[in-house]
Formats: C-alpha cells, structure tokens, sequence
C-alpha cells in the first residue's frame, strides 16, 4: 500500500444490503487509495484503504437502517453503521465503496495491532465456492450448487420445486461434468489451495503482530461454511473478520455465502452478539491491482513480441438479469477493475491492447456479454496472432481456469487462428497478495459490531393448507413444461462447473 492517500465522496448510491433491499435512503459512497489508482442480489461492500491515512480525528459516520427481503428471507431487518474518512488531499479518484448492512465494514482508521492480539481472540473467516475432490463428489456438488436460491432464482411460488430441480439438474450435467474434473487430476484443487491461502495469511498477520486463527468455509462443499462457524464458536473467538475469496463482488458468490453466515448469526444468541466486519468486495485494492499487473508482466516474457500480445480478461459470468433487475454491482466492478489493471500497466510502460469477455454461461438465459469463446473466435478472424487470458475473477486455480481456459479456450484460439497463446496463473498464495490481504484484515477489525437482527422475525408463510395445494398443483404443470422443453434439457447437459 502507498504511504499516502486521498480520499473523496463519490456521488450518492443506492444501499444493498446481502438480500434484495430496499432503503430509503442515500448512503454517500467513499473511495480511498493512491493517485487513481487503487460474486444473492445486493450492492458490493467494499472498503478500500492505504495504510498512511491523515485525518482520522476529523472522521465521521452516518448511521443507516436498511429493511432487507427476499425469497428465502422475508422479515429480517439489519442494522449497520458507515463510517467514512474525514478531508484528506485530494487526488485523482477512481471507483466506488459501498457499505453493507447489517455489519460496520472498515473505514481509514489506523489501529494499534498489538492492542487487539493482547485484548481479543481474532478470528478470519475464508469464504470460497469450494470444489469436488473426487469425481464421485462431483454431482452431489453440483446438487449443493443449484439448490442455492441465489443460483437458481425461482419465484415464491415455485420454492417447493428447488431441490427436485437441482437434483434433475445435477444428475444430467453430472456425467459431462466429470469429464472436466477427470481432466484435471480427477478433482478440484481448490481446497489445497485455499488451505494453502489460509496459512500464508496467518503467517502474515503474525508477521504483523496479530495473532488470528485463520478459518476456511466453502459454501458448497467441505469444509462447509457452517462447519467453519461452528469452529469459531467453539474457539470462542471474540471478534471476526470475514473475508470472502472473490475479489469482486456478486449476488452469486460473495452474496449466497453472507447469507448463509446471516442466517445462522440471526439464529445463535452467542453468534448475534459477536462483532463481525466483512469485506465484501477488494478489486480496487493496491495490492490486489500491482499483483496483477506483475503476473501480467511476468508472462509477457515468454512471447518473442510483448508488444503485439492482446491481454484478454475472462471473467466469470453472471445473468443479465442479475445486474439489471436484482442490482448487481459485479459487472461494473469488472470494468472498474480492468480499468485499474490497465492503468498500473500503462504506468510501467505495457500499453498492449486489451478485451473484457465472459465465460461460463449456462442456460437459456441471456448472460454478461461478451462471451469468451466468441471472443475468441472474433480475434483470431481479426488477425490477431499472439494472446494473453488472463483470469480476472479467480484467485486460486480450478476447473474454469485449468479445464475451461487451458483446454477448452486454448484449442479454440489456436483453431481460430492465434499462433501465440499465453495464459496469466491465478494469484494463489503471491506474496504481494497475500500481504495484501493481511493489511485488509487489520484495516477491517475496528470496526467489527455485532450483526443485529430480529430473532422472531420470520419468512411469511402460507397457512392456507387449499392454497398450498393450488399452487402446488399448478406450478407441477408448469414445471414439467418447463422441464422437459429442448431448450431447457440441452442447457442441462451443458458444463458448467
């Protein structure tokens, strides 16, 4: 992180917290970092910050109360407290930071460190997608997955159908998908490689004098979430940074995992009481922005004409809908982020032509454009002969970068016309990152409090037990439509994970 920051009120955003809310009010957003520089249906959180902030006595904070709803969650009511940075030197300013509900996220506070490692007992909580191991994992996985209503988003009246659904969907896309994982060794690294993460920032943190117990919870496969929450209320951890492994943040990733935690804190009278601060979004952190731009420079070495290489980033995909109906702030993140990138590589010279795409669409739905594999097929008919994918939205290998990008995506270029590929490695367990992320640990603590929601409140019911019926019935009919359309089969069989 740079030794000097600037800070500015960005215009106004609407406030999301981790369902779909709705607010009344305005929350002033506030973007922190060096000179322009620097995932469910909700707004990111994200707190960016420098470590040589100025001004902190001149700090202020706005209190705001938002009501959050959605399908799964209909009377909860969340709480939280934005804090932001007093006037510090102005600077060239680029992105957003939003502040979630419910939990305080951090702000330019400095803090003493050694106070906390002496007082409390700090827990990091390591929120990733998780992965089968063994290919006999793979479609109870894929069950997990698309019985998540923030995957699968089905109106009220059809929640009944979700686990029918998801079983129907897992045991077609099954078979196709093994042949993905069989690919890659016969399972996903990605626990290894969290584990692995889980450690680097332990040592981290200790090498900063603060002493953490670091916990990893997979939202659809071991360790599950819950069972990482268990630990922590075993260890009786006294003050807990949650810190989710998508750099960017999206109702599908980020978003399904808070709520996950949300629920089972509202559900815990130790949990409720517990001071929580979450990052939910860091993409337009320094470190995060530089470790990229040195994987990216790294990797140009091995053309013979860096000059003439096009950087492609391949994000993963969400569907439009998300974005334009539920409020998703991924797809603007993304751009932000490749800004950023750019920007850090364009200040050591590198001002190589570049494209934002897609991947991993799935369904009949529409999804973020541009897709990938078009892409693909475009730049080779352009002309385009040497290329570089580099894998924005992952920091850890697994099946879409070493199936998907490596196999799928390389075959396609080559086939199209691109003599030269080249591809970046995810972060991983990078120093500069991963020190990166200690930094945001101990920026996000003092500000943790304690999730406070309404323990009687509850998702509206139907007591009607003829109604229930009804609509049981009729969705049935509508469902099996639904279910065998060609269409529908044929997105079924499509691979996705």
């Amino acid at each position: 992180m740079s030794a000097t920051s600037g800070s500015v009120v960005l215009p106004r955003t609407k406030l999301f917290g981790s369902n779909i809310c709705k607010s009344n009010h305005r929350i002033p957003t506030l973007f922190v970092g060096r000179s322009c520089s620097y995932t469910r249906s909700l707004k990111s959180v994200s707190c960016h910050l420098s470590e040589g902030l100025r001004d902190h006595n001149k700090s202020s904070s706005t209190e705001i109360v938002v009501s959050c709803s959605s399908s799964s969650d209909k009377g909860s009511s969340l709480v939280g407290r934005l804090h932001h940075c007093g006037p510090i030197e102005k600077r060239n300013t680029v992105g957003q930071t939003f502040c979630s509900a419910g939990v305080s996220t951090y702000s330019g506070a400095q803090i003493d460190s050694d106070s906390h490692a002496i007082e409390e007992k700090i827990g990091v909580l390591l929120l990733n997608l998780g992965g089968p191991e063994t290919l006999d994992d793979v479609q109870p996985f894929l069950f997990n997955l698309f019985a998540d209503p923030d995957i699968i988003r089905l109106p009220r009246l059809f929640q009944f159908l979700r686990q029918p659904l998801a079983k129907l969907i897992s045991v077609f896309r099954a078979p196709k998908s093994k042949e993905g994982y069989a690919a890659i060794g016969g399972g996903s690294p990605l626990r290894k490689i969290t584990d692995e993460q889980a450690h680097a920032l332990k040592m981290a943190l200790e090498a900063k004098n603060m002493p953490v117990n670091v916990y990893v919870g997979m939202r659809y496969w071991y360790p599950f979430t819950e069972e990482a929450i268990q630990q922590i209320k075993k260890d009786k951890i006294t003050r807990l940074v949650v810190l989710p492994l998508y750099p960017q943040f999206s109702i599908s990733t980020t978003g399904s995992s808070i709520g996950v935690l949300q629920r089972i804190f509202r559900e815990d009278a130790y949990l409720s009481e517990l001071p929580v601060s979450i990052i939910n979004s860091w993409y337009q952190r320094e470190g995060y922005i530089k470790s990229m731009a040195d994987l990216i420079e790294e990797e140009f070495k091995s053309f013979l004409k860096p000059e003439e290489v096009m950087i492609l980033f391949s994000a993963h995909g969400v569907p439009v809908s998300y974005v334009e109906d539920a409020g998703d702030p991924y797809k603007d993140q993304m751009e932000e982020c490749i800004y950023l990138i750019m920007q850090e590589l364009k200040a050591r010279g590198i001002t190589n032509e570049h494209t934002l795409c897609y991947q991993s669409r799935v369904g009949p739905i529409q999804w973020l454009k541009p897709y990938t594999d078009e892409v693909l097929v475009e730049l080779g008919q352009k002309g385009v002969k040497s290329l570089l994918a580099v894998p924005v939205s992952f920091v850890s290998e697994h099946i879409e970068t070493l199936e998907e990008i490596d196999m799928e995506y390389k075959h396609l270029a080559l086939e199209s016309g691109i003599e030269n590929w080249g591809r970046v490695p995810a972060l991983g367990c990078t120093s500069t990152f991963i020190m990166d992320l200690a930094d945001a640990v101990i920026e996000a603590l003092p500000l943790a409090t304690a999730i406070s929601t309404s323990r009687s409140a509850s998702k509206a019911v139907d007591h009607d037990p003829m109604q229930k019926i009804i609509k049981m019935f009729f969705g049935s009919i509508l469902a099996v439509f639904l279910l065998l359309s060609p269409q529908m089969v044929q997105a079924f069989r499509n691979p996705l994970f």
